[in-house]
């Protein structure tokens, strides 16, 4: 009989379904989760919600089998230990984004109306009515960052306020956006235009401390920011900052720990609220039963459709995966930030048995939310729900390019292609569209430009880059017979930066001339 261990408090649907199939449920949420592995070493599953599921309670518990998050974020599980360990993790997407959306309704017009201070003025016996002059929602624009599961909710739950709505989302069509009453904007246009800025993005690498000095400055006068998303996307100080310059409302419900004590954004924070986005208990009973479906499906059936941190199969060696996941960032930096619509890969030689397997590298490459760890089917529901087609080609094996992945990446009329393989136990990428024989290493600080082929133009660029203090490691600038244009591309020593880049581009009348750091 498998014992599952439950260290929060879920609703009891989770127990009376496991227990239905014959599971042993140890469910104490008055204990902490490193007590109640210590006191259940033959546990075979783990559901928590927010609890950290380190790899010390994993090592501790040599049955465990399966993690499961039972919500959608899962930065609490060491989803990397797991998989060292063959342990599978699984979240469960969408369970508690309704209540999410609604907790972001709820703080808008909280703090617009001034409900908190003026509750406790009236409780105290005042009658501060002047005080509390408050706004209304109808009629302004919001702007959303990240339209998942949350923020498309919430685009429907703010359509009865008659509202605007800008959103970014780094891989979403302008054409779906729309449909889903939003306009698809820059970051810097959703903070400059809008009244509300909701944040619905994951904290990673990319987007921690995210919303600065520099995107606040962009805001209005009085304008509200809601953070329900992670604390670590926004920088604390400029707010602080911003609170004084602009008159900023900050609403906030995420800390980088949930437990009790001082907060530092106690003295910035208009309305702070203690990580209640998912507590309903509807979402609470959602979530419950989600885990326990899928926990059941998962021993009795071995489903694994919503394991997140899926391991590499045999025969395959993990650095292909590498290399699609740099030929689709490389792809996606060519396109200066184009909105994909369709992407195609082919994996040549002995790679095509083993070409789902590249499909989740390749999204989370041009969609730094989506977690590479995630499967093949969770990654094309991904890139539909983003009105982005993927197609697995079949190759023409006459070609005999060996062990090579080819990606075109399609966007509104431009189509780029890049083709890599794996050299001497080196990535590298050996075609960009028509430029063959680029032969170039993927590491470190690249900078590309593509140009109409004239003599002088090489030396322009690096005489750009040497009157910067930018040294050059190396460099590869292949031509095409195709069309007469060339690309240099520059293996820098240091990022270029962005208005270099510009001021190259301008010099030599460049078609195309972005960086790309891998």
């Amino acid at each position: 009989m498998r014992k599952v261990l439950i260290p929060t408090k879920l609703d009891k649907v989770v127990e009376k379904i496991l227990s239905e199939h014959g599971f042993t449920v140890v469910q104490n949420p008055d204990v902490q989760l490193a007590d109640l592995a210590s006191e259940n070493s033959d546990a075979s599953a783990i559901i928590v919600r927010s609890e950290k599921v380190t790899p010390e309670i994993m090592d501790g518990l040599k049955d465990l089998k399966l993690v499961v998050r039972a919500g959608a974020g899962f930065d609490n599980i060491d989803i990397r230990h797991a998989r060292k360990l063959g342990i599978d993790v699984m979240n469960t997407p969408g369970a508690n984004s309704n209540a999410v959306a609604e907790e972001v309704i709820a703080l808008i017009l909280a703090a617009y109306r001034k409900l908190v201070p003026a509750d406790q003025s009236t409780r105290a016996g005042k009658w501060e009515k002047k005080s509390f002059m408050g706004r209304e929602l109808t009629g302004k624009t919001v702007g959303i960052l990240g339209l998942g599961n949350i923020g498309r909710l919430l685009i429907k739950r703010l359509s009865g306020f008659d509202v605007k709505i800008l959103a970014y989302d780094p891989i979403l069509s302008a054409d779906l956006a729309a449909h889903l009453g939003a306009q698809l904007c820059t970051v810097e246009e959703v903070f400059a235009q809008s009244d509300i800025v909701s944040l619905h993005i994951p904290e990673n690498d990319k987007t921690r401390g995210m919303v600065n000095a520099k995107l606040l400055g962009l805001m209005k006068k009085g304008a509200m920011l809601v953070n329900c998303a992670r604390a670590g996307i926004v920088d604390e100080e400029a707010i602080r900052a911003a609170k004084q310059e602009k008159d900023l409302i900050f609403c906030n419900d995420v800390y980088p720990k949930d437990a009790a004590g001082d907060k530092s954004v106690a003295d910035i924070a208009d309305i702070m609220l203690p990580h209640l986005g998912a507590s309903t208990k509807e979402a609470n009973f959602l979530a419950a039963k989600r885990a326990a479906d899928q926990t059941v499906a998962y021993f009795e059936d071995g489903v694994t459709a919503c394991v997140v941190n899926k391991g590499v199969p045999d025969g395959l060696d993990a650095n292909y995966q590498k290399l699609a996941s740099v030929l689709a960032g490389l792809g996606a930096a060519y396109l200066n930030g184009r909105a994909i619509s369709k992407i195609e890969l082919s994996c040549y030689g002995k790679l095509h048995q083993f070409s789902k397997w590249m499909i989740a590298p390749v999204t989370a490459a041009i969609c730094p939310p989506f977690d590479a760890f995630s499967g093949a089917d969770e990654a094309l529901k991904y890139l539909e729900s983003r009105g982005i087609q993927f197609i697995v080609r079949e190759v023409d094996e006459s070609k005999h390019y060996g062990e090579a992945i080819t990606l075109d990446f399609i966007a509104g009329s431009d189509r780029i292609s890049i083709r890599g393989t794996i050299a001497e136990g080196r990535l590298m990428v050996s075609r960009i569209n028509s430029f063959d024989g680029i032969y170039i290493h993927p590491a470190g600080n690249y900078l590309f430009v593509e140009y109409e082929d004239a003599p002088g133009i090489i030396g322009k660029i690096t005489g750009l880059l040497g009157q910067n203090n930018i040294n050059i490691a190396d460099v590869r600038a292949p031509h095409s017979l195709e069309n007469s244009r060339s690309i240099l591309a520059v293996n820098a020593e240091s990022a270029v930066p962005a208005d270099l880049v510009k001021e190259i581009a301008a010099a030599v009348n460049a078609i195309n001339a972005f960086t790309f750091d891998c």
